[in-house]
């Protein structure tokens, strides 16, 4: 069935059939949007920056032992290799990486993983004259 011109200019001036079209468009996108709104919290969740002490073995390669405590966690070494930002070699035994609170409780359990904290910046003041404040900032974690 052919509608004329006629009567689709009639349907389209009335204005409660393009209310019911607005509604049903606007309901429509809603669901479609909806699986979208689902997923995005699991997925996106916000990542801070750890400090990982390891018990590593002393024969053991520094970034490979920290890269094999991380991989399990994080599902691929690609993504533990994005997510560190920094391996301690010297002093102590560690990395720091981007993780999220989950991925800190998972951590925890791998094994030679000694503690995770949170990064911490500090502002150190050194002396400064007439008022200025002069100083260095240093990124630790506290063992």
């Amino acid at each position: 069935m052919k509608k004329t011109s006629s009567q689709l200019r009639q349907l389209s001036s009335n204005p409660l059939l393009i209310l019911l079209f607005l509604t049903v468009t606007a309901a429509a996108a809603a669901m479609a949007a909806e699986p979208e709104k689902q997923a995005a919290p699991a997925a996106v969740q916000e990542t801070a920056v750890h400090i990982v002490y390891v018990d590593r073995p002393e024969d053991a390669d520094p970034e490979e032992f920290h890269l094999r405590t991380l991989t399990p966690v994080l599902g691929s070494e690609q993504k533990a290799r994005d997510a560190v930002l920094y391996h301690y070699k010297t002093a102590a035994s560690g990395f720091s990486a981007k993780l999220t609170p989950q991925q800190v409780e998972d951590l925890k359990e791998q094994p030679g993983v000694l503690q995770v904290v949170p990064s911490q910046t500090y502002q150190l003041h050194g002396p400064g004259g007439s008022g200025a404040r002069q100083g260095t900032t240093r990124t630790m974690g506290l063992m």
